[in-house]
């Protein structure tokens, strides 16, 4: 169960502090636990745990790809592995080596991709991975989730331990808006209804819920009432929360802090237009690169807020005809 606490402000606790102390703590509990990192432990909050669990936690260095074909060979002996980089390695750099040696291999890890999309902020646009989602959606058997809080994150990490094949997450090191209370517990494969409405929906992930929040208040002022969905499980897509969406509105707006092509919108989409043809506006990012720049110059530049969420809502409710 989850209880929503959001009020704008943001968590006390970092994304970091949580995914270390959570590692830490499944480590100390199960001796089959397996902790992999591409020389982040630092920049995550696990450091140290190469010397505290010397046969269950390794710093591999620079080496993400061999990185992941140890995680493939660890859990062929009954290890579960949790494997950690930036989001932008965990996908183009060692996607092969995921593809075939932990997923064809029907072998099991939790792949946990940090600095989600427009989070990167000044490590770059080399290092702002855009395309993540699409990549692990195109893996046949994944579960691909985006976490909306550290509260999210800390309690995905533990109820994936046991999670048969490849689960990709992707985390935020810093802290974001508070969306859940620390200590709820999420059922994956299921969409969170933060807020009800009737004229439009809000689909969205990660960063842009709490911007799809923000939009909806605004919307209210304007008699519009539109619901928010948090759809932290982008695949599986929750299906059938999508088609009662569709069926109650009539209008969906997707957001996402990543690439339309092969994200969440596009999820959403593909799934409407073969079950319910529904009008659906996506927001996030268009087809470009990322940059350099602070986070909140980021989501400005690539759509990410409130503003475009509340555009969009206005256009999928004309396109409703």
């Amino acid at each position: 169960m989850y209880k929503v606490i959001y009020t704008g402000e943001l968590e006390k606790v970092a994304g970091k502090a949580v995914f270390g102390a959570t590692m830490k703590a499944l480590l100390a509990e199960d001796k089959d636990v397996v902790y992999l990192d591409a020389d982040l432990m630092n920049s995550v909050g696990t450091g140290g745990l190469e010397t505290q669990f010397p046969d269950q936690a390794f710093d591999v260095g620079i080496q993400e790809a061999n990185m992941a074909g140890l995680a493939g060979g660890l859990a062929a002996v009954g290890k579960k592995p949790y494997i950690h980089t930036f989001g932008c390695f965990a996908s183009r750099r060692m996607f092969d080596q995921v593809f075939i040696s932990i997923a064809y291999a029907q072998l099991n890890a939790r792949v946990i991709g940090s600095d989600p999309g427009v989070t990167a902020a000044y490590n770059g646009g080399t290092h702002m991975p855009f395309e993540d989602i699409c990549l692990y959606r195109a893996i046949p058997n994944t579960t691909v989730i985006e976490t909306t809080d550290a509260a999210m994150a800390g309690a995905i990490l533990r109820q994936t331990k046991d999670r048969p094949g490849v689960t990709y997450i992707r985390l935020s090191r810093k802290n974001l808006p508070a969306i859940y209370e620390p200590g709820s517990t999420f059922e994956i494969g299921k969409g969170n209804v933060l807020r009800d409405g009737k004229d439009v929906a809000f689909i969205v992930a990660g960063l842009l819920v709490a911007e799809a929040l923000k939009a909806a208040e605004e919307l209210e002022k304007e008699g519009i009432s539109a619901a928010v969905i948090d759809m932290f499980t982008i695949k599986p897509l929750d299906e059938a929360l999508t088609l009662e969406y569709a069926k109650k509105t009539g209008a969906i707006v997707t957001g996402e802090n990543g690439n339309i092509v092969g994200g969440l919108g596009a999820a959403v989409a593909g799934f409407l237009s073969e079950n319910r043809p529904t009008p659906v506006v996506r927001t996030g990012v268009q087809d470009r690169f990322g940059q350099v720049g602070a986070q909140n110059f980021l989501q400005e530049e690539y759509g990410l807020t409130a503003k475009v969420l509340i555009e969009n809502a206005k256009k999928a409710i004309a396109l409703k005809g």
